[in-house]
């Protein structure tokens, strides 16, 4: 915790302007590290940790770093004991990987479109190895379908029991700035995904607020991305 407050202390230092530095000099430092329309990560950053977690997975490329990825296993374990089969579908991308993503959005749905649903360059969670995107076995369409599946309202119950979030939820949209998303989910640690599960709020309001009563509401920023 106290290397988690750390960073969030050096990066308010620093303020808005910021913020894009101090991702490579830190090394994220701490799993609460929040990236979003707002606080962005440099076009450099690659997480220095990277690991292929052992889970069952649509390609042999996905990565996350390595405490996410062993949070992940077990997650995806669990849920196998339980009767549900788990996919990985997407973990880290690159700066690059997700410029393009973001610019074949636009060309095929619109920027409106986009803005909902894919992050800009430096915008996103899968650029800080900490987000994975997941399906279930014969569907791995990244839809709101899931979240109405056994296997999306068992992640959704259960994610928090091994770090993770989920981090786009349908009420959250007017504060993350994205629409909803069960396939997402986001390592933060047990104890604050505990947290963040039993008071149901979105990751911007929970950092907020972590800072509200660590270091007055510096963060004021946090809780409103931008357009």
């Amino acid at each position: 915790m106290r290397q988690v407050i750390a960073l969030l202390m050096l990066c308010l230092s620093l303020g808005q302007s910021g913020i894009t530095g101090v991702v490579e000099q830190t090394s994220l430092g701490g799993n609460l590290y929040l990236v979003n329309k707002t606080y962005r990560l440099t076009e450099h950053y690659v997480p220095p940790d990277l690991v292929k977690p052992q889970v069952k997975m649509t390609t042999g490329g996905i990565r996350m770093r390595k405490e996410a990825a062993e949070a992940l296993e077990q997650l995806f374990q669990q849920a196998g004991e339980q009767g549900h089969t788990l996919v990985a579908v997407s973990g880290f991308r690159s700066y690059e990987t997700q410029r393009i993503i973001y610019q074949r959005k636009i060309n095929n749905s619109g920027k409106r479109a986009a803005e909902l649903y894919v992050a800009p360059a430096g915008a996103s969670e899968h650029q800080l190895g900490l987000a994975m995107d997941i399906g279930r076995r014969g569907n791995n369409g990244l839809n709101g379908s899931f979240g109405k599946s056994k296997e999306g309202q068992w992640v959704a119950q259960n994610a928090h029991r091994f770090g993770f979030i989920i981090r786009y939820e349908a009420e959250f949209t007017e504060i993350t700035g994205y629409a909803y998303e069960p396939w997402h989910i986001r390592y933060v640690g047990i104890a604050h995904a505990t947290e963040i599960f039993k008071r149901g709020i979105p990751l911007e309001t929970y950092v907020e607020e972590l800072s509200q009563s660590t270091f007055g509401g510096l963060l004021h920023h946090a809780s409103h991305p931008a357009d």
